[in-house]
């Protein structure tokens, strides 16, 4: 745990070294005013976190909140950039101006990533149990997850959502965690609880906890969702009028939590069973036990190039749907995302699952 911090330390202090290298022509006054403003901004981000359960003005969090997130996606490019143009140069002598260059590309891919993140992708599955249903129609599941509703995540940019989950028409519309972010502070400030409660789906709106809602307070989670549309599952099954059972996990982060094995024992082998759990681990053991839908969340699928990569390795399934010998598995990159209003190399995403 130790190598990350250092790692970020080492990474500011060689984005310095090549700032310092053309601020030469400054005066002395100027020289220790952009130090002071640059080593600021490594650590904007984890004075929100620090603050985030104070009653502060929202407007002043959430830009904290956003430089503080976009710096680390800012430095991750420019030492990377960077890097390469140091060995580049020494086979090209016409790069003059790295830093130049470094920042241009780093830019471009800012527009491109908050564009992408404004637009998520419409995911459409088709999905045939041999099973027993009340209802010869298909069940049309929209299901989302990790919007991290707070300071990145505000009331405009949630109507947006909610306004394209209501278009598809949904039968019922399943959270898979991480509906809220880092602090129900913010949630209070601002109408989220009004926004939500255009949500519309007719056999209902269930979620399970995620890590998030833990870091937020599971108590004051739960208080926050009782005056929504939103019913929380914590370890609880509930079976829709035409029989399809929805088993909701609790998050990891509670280890006293149940086991899959003591959830399913309560659930009627005839009707479809879909499984909401926050992380997909154990996915291999969820197959064996022939759970018919997984729909799970929290990865984002990196979020951020080149992280996408390491995740992909952390996980037997990263994102996206995949069809295991016996289950039918999702895991969503995300609607919305934690930290820096970008997607590079990701996409966010909403499922909408028609099931036979």
């Amino acid at each position: 745990m130790l190598l990350l911090p250092v790692l970020y330390l080492l990474g500011n202090g060689y984005l310095f070294w090549k700032i310092w290298s053309i601020l030469h022509s400054l005066p002395l006054w100027g020289k220790v005013t952009c130090s002071i403003l640059f080593w600021l901004m490594p650590f904007v981000l984890f004075g929100t976190m620090a603050l985030r359960s104070m009653p502060m003005s929202y407007w002043f969090m959430s830009t904290l909140h956003n430089i503080g997130s976009l710096w680390m996606v800012f430095l991750l490019y420019m030492v990377l950039l960077l890097l390469l143009f140091d060995v580049l140069k020494q086979f090209l002598p016409f790069i003059k101006s790295p830093i130049l260059y470094a920042f241009t590309i780093t830019m471009t891919l800012f527009l491109y990533g908050y564009i992408n993140y404004r637009i998520p992708r419409i995911e459409k599955i088709n999905i045939v149990l041999d099973k027993t249903s009340n209802r010869s129609q298909p069940l049309r599941i929209l299901a989302i997850s990790d919007v991290h509703l707070g300071y990145g995540t505000g009331v405009a940019q949630l109507q947006t959502y909610i306004s394209k989950i209501n278009e598809q028409q949904p039968d019922i519309i399943l959270i898979m965690g991480d509906l809220i972010d880092n602090s129900i502070v913010p949630l209070h400030q601002a109408p989220f609880k009004e926004t939500l409660s255009t949500l519309h789906a007719p056999m209902g709106i269930y979620m399970v906890p995620g890590n998030h809602e833990y870091i937020s307070g599971i108590g004051e989670c739960k208080r926050f969702l009782a005056d929504t549309p939103i019913r929380l599952l914590c370890d609880s099954i509930v079976t829709l009028p035409n029989g399809v059972q929805i088993v909701g996990r609790d998050d990891r982060s509670n280890r006293q939590r149940k086991t899959l094995e003591q959830l399913l024992v309560q659930t009627n082998d005839i009707h479809p069973v879909i499984v909401l759990d926050h992380q997909p681990y154990e996915l291999s053991h969820i197959n064996s036990l022939g759970v018919d839908l997984q729909l799970c969340g929290h990865t984002h699928h990196g979020q951020i190039w080149p992280l996408s990569l390491l995740v992909e390795s952390m996980y037997e399934q990263s994102h996206g749907y995949h069809k295991w010998s016996n289950s039918h598995i999702w895991v969503s990159s995300g609607l919305s995302l934690w930290g820096p209003p970008l997607r590079i190399g990701t996409h966010s995403d909403i499922a909408v699952i028609d099931l036979q």
